[in-house]
C-alpha cells in the first residue's frame, strides 16, 4: 500500500499514477442484427464526438440519400451519447422502428511509464478492459416485434419542439441484459520492456 495525505492507496493505483495513456483501441465486433443490408450506415459514437456533427451526417443519410436503416453504436462513456443521438433522430423523423442490443466489448489501453529507469528501456503496460457496449438499429421498415429489445415507432414531433434536450428517458423499456458469459472480467495487465513491444495477453493480440 502507498500512503498519501495519511490515507493508504492500493499498490496498483499508486503504480498507475506513474504512467500515462498513449493509445486506446476497441475490439472489432460484427453488428448484432441479422439481415442488415451490406451498405448499412453505422454511426460509431465516441466519448469526444460532437452530437451536432453526428446528427448532421446521420440525418443527411436518412433524408437526402433515402436510407431505410441506420445503426448507432458506442461503448463505455459514449453509451449515453449514443442513446441521445437515437432519441433525437426518432423525434425528428418519427415512425422509426427500433431494436436495442447491449453487450460487452474489449478495449485495449497502452500506458507509457513517465519515470523510466536510469538504465534500460522504459516500461509499458498493456491493459485489456471489458466495457459495456450498446448497438441501436433504427429502421423505416417494420422489424420483428417479438425480438428482444424491440420498440415500436413514436409519433413525429412538430417543428420547433426541443429535440436537443432529449436524453435516454425516451427508452421506455428496460435494456436487455447482456449475456452472462460477457459480464466484466478482471483487468488483464502485462508489463513490456520496450515502448514498441506492448505485449499481449493470452489469446489476444495487439491490433
Amino acid at each position: 500500500m502507498a500512503a498519501e495525505g495519511g490515507r493508504a492507496k492500493p499498490l496498483a493505483q499508486s503504480r498507475m499514477e506513474n504512467f500515462r495513456k498513449v493509445r486506446t483501441s476497441e475490439e472489432e465486433m460484427p453488428l448484432p442484427f441479422p439481415d442488415l443490408p451490406p451498405d448499412v450506415v453505422e454511426m460509431k459514437v465516441k466519448e469526444g464526438s460532437k452530437i451536432r456533427n453526428l446528427m448532421n451526417f446521420a440525418m443527411a443519410q436518412m433524408e437526402l440519400k433515402g436510407r431505410r436503416q441506420i445503426v448507432f453504436s458506442g461503448c463505455g462513456r459514449a453509451v449515453t451519447k449514443t442513446i441521445t443521438c437515437v432519441e433525437i433522430m426518432k423525434r425528428k423523423l418519427g415512425g422509426l422502428h427500433q431494436v436495442t442490443k447491449v453487450r460487452y466489448k474489449t478495449v485495449l489501453e497502452v500506458w507509457e511509464s513517465q519515470d523510466p529507469p536510469a538504465h534500460g528501456p522504459a516500461q509499458n503496460l498493456t491493459v485489456h478492459k471489458n466495457v459495456p457496449s450498446i448497438c441501436i438499429l433504427l429502421s423505416r421498415d417494420p422489424l420483428d416485434p417479438n425480438q428482444t429489445g424491440y420498440q415500436p415507432p413514436e409519433p413525429r414531433h412538430e417543428a420547433g419542439e426541443d429535440t436537443l434536450g432529449c436524453s435516454s428517458k425516451g427508452l421506455k423499456r428496460p435494456l436487455p441484459p447482456p449475456c452472462e458469459e460477457l459480464l466484466p472480467k478482471k483487468l488483464q495487465v502485462q508489463v513490456s520492456d520496450s515502448p514498441r513491444d506492448t505485449g499481449t495477453t493470452a489469446g489476444q493480440q495487439n491490433p
